[in-house]
């Protein structure tokens, strides 16, 4: 599961068997857990951040939303090499 970058105590990252969804990353910092759609950038699930929180990772997601896409699309690609055993 690669990080793709830390910001503000937050570490963004993906979970490398999820290719079959659409781009998205994960978000954690200690015990709490998000997950946002990169295109449009939306909260697909949340576990005990609270809304300013949300917010304040959308803006950042949004921020970042370039190199994110990159990065999925990058991991991925790489990754469908090795699937094939």
């Amino acid at each position: 599961m690669p990080t793709v970058f830390r910001e503000k105590g937050y570490r963004f990252y993906f979970w490398s068997n999820e290719r079959n969804e659409p781009p998205h990353v994960h978000v954690q910092q200690a015990e709490r857990y998000a997950k946002f759609w990169l295109s449009p950038v939306r909260l697909q699930r949340n576990s005990k951040f609270r809304q300013n929180e949300l917010t304040k990772l959308h803006q950042i997601i949004e921020e970042h939303g370039q190199q994110l896409l990159e990065s999925w699309h990058e991991h991925f690609t790489s990754q469908a090499g090795t699937d094939r055993g």
